[in-house]
């Protein structure tokens, strides 16, 4: 079983409050989203700001368009500073993706992301990943990148 680790982090022209307000709205992550993954919320009546125990259902389209459940927990939640999600159904054996926020300056939060996965399917999945999941989640962040750098600058 191979355990795979994703990093990434950015510089964002923000305060920390207005980082965090940002980012612990659940509501945000499909505006940071590609379009293409066809990404749809299906929780309903989603609050302003995560908290632990929360439970996230989405619709995600990664491969040939065909639909996937994601049911995502935040288990753990450091406000203005920290939080955690985790996948309970979905593609993935194992999703934990720690969200990190540091305050730089006045004007500027660093905010890291670390990822680490588990793919299903044995040797294929580890075949599967440098093929296919690795690029696509480059792909993924590098687009939240870009986004997050429209909303808030650098």
């Amino acid at each position: 079983m191979a355990v795979h680790t994703l990093l990434a982090t950015q510089t964002i022209h923000a305060d920390l409050d207005e980082a965090w307000r940002f980012f612990s709205d659940p509501r945000n992550l499909a505006r940071i989203t590609p379009k293409e993954l066809g990404f749809e919320i299906r929780t309903k009546d989603l609050p302003a700001a995560i908290y632990e125990g929360l439970m996230i259902t989405y619709t995600v389209r990664p491969l040939l368009g065909i639909p996937v459940t994601w049911l995502s927990e935040i288990t753990h939640v450091e406000e203005r500073s920290s939080f955690i999600d985790e996948q309970r159904v979905g593609p993935y054996r194992v999703w934990h993706h720690e969200h990190r926020f540091r305050e730089l300056g006045p004007s500027q939060v660093e905010v890291t992301d670390r990822v680490t996965y588990v793919l299903p399917f044995g040797p294929l999945g580890s075949l599967l990943h440098g093929v296919l999941v690795k690029p696509q989640l480059n792909k993924i962040f590098a687009y939240r990148d870009k986004i997050i750098t429209e909303i808030f600058g650098r």
